[in-house]
């Protein structure tokens, strides 16, 4: 490498561990950047296999914005206590990203949509480059593509930046939340999301009471009713809380998710009426777009606000916390940016008082970033009670609990590694 070349590299990597701890620079600095870094391949590792289900159980939908339309609103929902276990199909997708040294990261599943951007638009540019050099390659792709603020590419963007994160941590041999600064605690407890659990009434009380003796202190429900269901609707929505309440206590935080479906009269009307029983938080009461709506409920309730799931970067999150919009910041790795831009978001919080609960629909990235933050800022981790294991089904030690808290994993990078005997098939897509 000519000399020129060398001190642009060490300019780049130089930048890129700023805003890491001074221990983790260190240990970047002692592995000046050489071949052994070079990404050599970004590629798709999409496996196949089966796994069991249970058709017509914990399928519970959730108040969507569509539901305004007659003809788009489901029918109304009952568990099918006969249903039986059957075989399905199952296709999850992995990003691997490999460099000319024989370093290895992988991250997933990643969602399908991510996948054409990679292939097309971002690993052209990245094979050739230092996988070492992490804030100089986000801010680069960030800045290759005028629709990088949001959507499918920042979805991309995500899945190559935590790849890389898992990548850096095998080659110091370091879990992720170690090279973002080291554990704040030793285990992390978890809200239990039960998303596709009935609401019926009268079955809701029981299951909430059986999660909380396992140890899920910390309860999510997700309402199922909005406008489009009138006041009949609302009313449901509130016994909901006035059962859960009822069966849990005070003692146990009960949070609800209202999946973008509802307008302001109607949110305002549920926070009134629930006030008494006090939830933990509202979330996605609208979609993000509609900022005066949050600004408007946020003020009208002492329910803490909670959005964020589908913020597309750091500037979204300062946006909403500088109008006292929203309190609680929800922003998820594998959307928002990755590792690298959901440790920005949760630094403004921080600056605003306000808390970041990552939205959770997958655990790694996720469980890493929490770990590394204060207590105050990230106290919990989300976990989807009925999809985590679905959504690791393809992974050895997959990061499952069944009493509401995930010891910190031990072992390099993202410690993702595949179980082959689940694996029926497995292709590389690199185009």
């Amino acid at each position: 490498m000519s000399t020129r070349r060398r001190f642009i590299s060490q300019l780049s990597q130089a930048s890129t561990l700023a805003f890491l701890p001074l221990h983790v620079q260190d240990l970047f600095a002692a592995s000046s950047v050489n071949q052994d870094t070079i990404i050599d391949e970004v590629e798709i590792v999409r496996l196949t296999g089966s796994h069991k289900v249970i058709p017509g159980l914990h399928r519970q939908y959730q108040a969507k914005p569509i539901h305004i339309y007659p003809d788009q609103h489901p029918a109304p929902y009952s568990d099918n206590v006969n249903a039986k276990e059957t075989t399905e199909k199952l296709v999850h997708d992995y990003l691997r990203i490999r460099t000319k040294g024989g370093l290895s990261g992988m991250y997933g599943a990643i969602d399908a949509e991510a996948i054409t951007p990679i292939l097309k638009q971002l690993r052209p540019f990245l094979i050739g480059k230092d996988a070492l050099a992490g804030e100089t390659l986000w801010d680069q792709l960030y800045r290759n593509n005028r629709h990088a603020r949001a959507g499918h590419y920042m979805m991309a963007l995500s899945a190559v930046d935590n790849t890389l994160w898992d990548l850096r941590g095998k080659k110091f041999n370091a879990p992720v939340y170690e090279l973002l600064g080291g554990p704040t605690r030793k285990d992390v407890r978890v809200y239990g999301s039960c998303l596709g659990f009935t609401v019926e009434k009268g079955k809701v009380a029981p299951r909430a009471k059986q999660l909380y003796d396992q140890g899920f202190l910390h309860q999510k429900w997700f309402l199922a009713y909005s406008p489009g269901d009138g006041n009949a609707g609302l009313k449901k929505n509130i016994d909901l809380v006035e059962e859960l309440r009822a069966a849990l206590g005070f003692d146990a935080e009960i949070m609800f998710d209202a999946y973008m479906g509802w307008d302001l009269p109607f949110a305002t009307a549920w926070c009134k009426a629930v006030e008494k029983f006090r939830p933990y938080w509202i979330e996605e009461a609208f979609s993000p777009e509609r900022l005066d709506n949050f600004i408007q409920l946020s003020r009208s309730t002492s329910i803490p606000v909670a959005t964020g799931e589908h913020f597309y970067g750091r500037w979204e999150a300062q946006n909403f916390l500088r109008e006292g919009a929203i309190q609680i910041v929800q922003a998820d790795p594998e959307w928002c940016g990755g590792v690298s831009e959901l440790v920005k978001i949760c630094n403004i919080a921080s600056s605003f008082g306000a808390k970041v609960f990552p939205h959770g629909h997958a655990i790694h990235a996720t469980l890493h970033v929490v770990a590394s933050q204060s207590p105050e800022v990230c106290p919990l981790v989300e976990y989807l009670i009925n999809h985590v294991a679905h959504k690791m089904h393809f992974q050895k030690e997959p990061l499952l609990t069944t009493n509401g808290i995930l010891p910190l994993p031990q072992k390099p990078g993202f410690g993702i590694a595949l179980d082959e005997a689940k694996i029926e098939s497995q292709q590389v897509i690199t185009s």
